[in-house]
C-alpha cells in the first residue's frame, strides 16, 4: 500500500498490517514525522517533536515483529505494537521537559515516564512527541503564551479548543492516527467536539491518575481521542489495564472494552437535555442533537426530553481555582493573566471546604441524572468553534470577564467531572461553513462500555469517520 493509505488507516489497522509485515513501524513514523515537519508551524499541535528517539523506537519495534512473526507469536505483541502517538504535555515523558503550556514551569527534564505515559509505552505504542495543551490545563482553548495559538485543522481561523487542544489538531490534521488527552472540566470532549473526533472521558477511578494522586474525588482523568469508537474503546483499553498493567481502583469490565463497544446496547431509557441557562444553542447544534436522538429512538431506545442539571459557574469556579493553585512547582508571576486570576482566587481556599462543596455538588448531580435513566445525550458544547483569540485578555482587560465567557463551552461538560461519570462527544455533524459538531453521550457510573457501545451503534447509522479535515487531504 502507499504511505498516503497507510497513513489514513485506523491505529488498530496499523497495528494488524505492523503484526503482518505489510507495513513498519518507521515508515509510518517518518511519514507523519514528516508532516508534522510540514504542517505544525501553522498548527502548533506539536510543543515538542521526539524525531530520533521516535524513529529508534519505531525500529526497534520493527525488529520485535520480526522476531514475533519467525516465531509465530505475532498475536503477544502490543495491542497498538509500533502505531505512533503523543503525550499532552502535562504529562511526564522520560528524558524531555513538561512545560504545562506555561513560561512559569520549572521543571527538569523528567527522569521517569508518568503513569498514563507508561501504559502507553506498554501499549506498544511509539511516541512522537508531546501535544500542546492550554496554560496548566486552565482553559478549554489552547492559546498559551509559550507558542502560537493551536489551530482547527477544519479552519485555521478557529480554535481546536482545549485544554487537548493540540491532540485534537494532531490527529483531525492527520499527524497521528490516534492521541491521549487528559479531561477536568471537558478538555478531551470539547476539542474531540472541535475537531470532529469521538473523545472518552472514562469513569472516575477507571485510568490510574497520571501522578499517582489518591483519585477519589479527583475531577481530571485521562483518556481517549480518535476517529473511530473502535480505536478509543482500544485505547481505554491499553490506559486501564485490561491489557496492559494493572487495573485501577473502578470495577473491571465484564470483558475489554474494545470487544464491548461492538455489542449492540440493550433497550436503553434516554433523556435529552437541549438547553442551558448560560448560554443559547447554537441552531445546527440543536438540529445535530436531534439527529442523534432521532437515530436513537430507530434503534429501539426510549427517549424523553429532560432539562440540564440546575448549576452554575459560579458554584463550580471554587473547585477549579482550587485545583489550578495547588499545581506544584510554578512560578505565578510568569502565568497567563487568567491563570493568575484563578490561582489568586484558589490559594486561600481549604482542602476540606472544597471537598465539602464537591461532595454537594455530586449528590445534586447524582440525583439529577435520574433513578432508572441510562444515558443522557445533550450538546458537547452550546456553540461552534470560536475564532482564534477570542478569549485573549487585552492589555489592561478583565480576565474574570474572559474566563467566565470561555467557561460558557463547558456548560454541558463539566457536570460529569463533578460527579465521575464516563461521558463522550460523538461526531455528530458537520455546520454548513464547514465546522465539526459534537453531541454528548453521558452514563451512569462506571457505565463506560454502555456509553461506548451506545456510540458504535450510532456510528452504523450515522457515519462520521470518513469525513476528513481538508487539511489532512492537502497533505498527501
Amino acid at each position: 500500500m502507499s504511505l498516503a493509505d497507510a497513513l489514513a488507516l485506523s491505529a488498530l489497522d496499523q497495528a494488524q498490517a505492523i503484526r503482518r509485515g505489510e507495513l513498519g513501524s518507521e515508515e509510518l513514523a517518518r511519514g507523519y514525522l514528516e508532516r508534522i515537519g510540514r504542517a505544525n508551524a501553522r498548527l502548533s499541535a506539536f510543543v515538542s517533536v521526539f524525531e530520533r528517539g521516535g524513529l529508534r523506537a519505531a525500529h526497534a519495534k520493527d525488529d520485535e515483529a520480526v522476531r514475533a512473526r519467525r516465531a509465530g507469536r505475532q498475536g503477544e505483541l502490543a495491542p497498538f505494537h509500533g502505531v505512533s502517538i503523543g503525550v499532552k504535555d502535562l504529562n511526564l515523558v522520560r528524558g524531555s521537559r513538561t512545560r504545562f503550556g506555561s513560561a512559569g514551569t520549572r521543571l527538569p527534564l523528567a527522569p521517569m515516564d508518568d503513569k498514563t505515559t507508561a501504559q502507553l509505552r506498554r501499549g506498544g505504542f511509539v511516541l512522537l512527541g508531546k501535544l500542546a495543551t492550554s496554560e496548566v490545563g486552565a482553559m478549554p482553548v489552547t492559546e498559551p503564551d509559550i507558542h502560537a495559538p493551536t489551530r482547527n485543522p477544519w479552519d485555521l481561523e478557529h480554535t481546536s479548543g482545549g485544554s487537548s487542544g493540540g491532540s485534537g489538531t494532531a490527529v483531525a490534521a492527520g499527524l497521528l492516527p490516534i492521541a491521549q488527552g487528559s479531561d477536568g472540566a471537558g478538555s478531551i470532549r470539547i476539542p474531540s467536539s472541535f475537531c470532529h473526533l469521538f473523545g472518552f472521558k472514562p469513569s472516575r477511578g477507571r485510568v490510574a491518575n497520571a501522578f499517582g494522586f489518591r483519585d477519589q474525588s479527583i475531577l481530571y482523568t485521562d483518556g481517549p481521542m480518535a476517529h473511530s469508537v473502535a480505536d478509543a474503546a482500544a485505547l481505554l483499553d491499553v490506559m486501564a489495564g485490561e491489557t496492559v498493567g494493572k487495573r485501577h481502583w473502578a470495577p473491571p469490565p465484564s470483558a475489554r472494552f474494545g470487544e464491548l463497544a461492538e455489542q449492540p446496547p440493550k433497550r436503553l431509557r434516554v433523556r435529552v437535555a437541549r438547553a442551558t441557562s448560560l448560554a443559547p444553542i447554537d441552531p445546527e447544534i440543536a438540529d445535530a442533537v436531534e439527529q442523534v436522538v432521532r437515530a436513537l429512538t430507530g434503534l429501539g431506545h426510549d427517549v424523553e426530553e429532560g432539562a440540564l442539571v440546575d448549576a452554575d459557574l459560579q458554584e463550580f469556579l471554587p473547585l477549579w481555582q482550587h485545583q489550578i493553585a495547588t499545581m506544584p512547582l510554578m512560578d505565578w508571576h510568569r502565568v497567563q493573566p487568567i491563570t493568575r486570576w484563578l490561582y489568586e482566587g484558589g490559594r486561600h481556599l481549604r482542602e476540606g471546604d472544597m471537598q465539602a462543596l464537591q461532595r454537594d455538588l455530586e449528590l445534586r448531580v447524582e440525583r439529577w441524572f435520574g433513578a432508572g435513566v441510562d444515558l443522557w445525550v445533550m450538546p458537547t458544547v452550546p456553540r461552534l468553534p470560536p475564532r482564534v483569540g477570542e478569549f485573549r485578555v487585552a492589555e489592561g482587560g478583565d480576565p474574570a470577564e474572559a474566563f467566565q465567557r470561555a467557561a460558557v463551552l463547558g456548560a454541558f461538560t463539566a457536570p460529569f467531572n463533578i460527579c465521575g461519570y464516563p461521558a463522550a462527544s460523538y461526531p455528530a455533524a458537520v455546520s454548513t461553513g464547514g465546522l465539526p459538531i459534537g453531541v454528548q453521550l453521558a452514563g451512569r457510573a462506571y457505565a463506560d462500555a454502555t456509553v461506548l457501545a451506545v456510540a458504535r451503534s450510532l456510528e452504523h447509522v450515522l457515519p462520521h469517520a470518513g469525513r476528513r479535515a481538508a487539511f489532512e487531504r492537502g497533505l498527501d
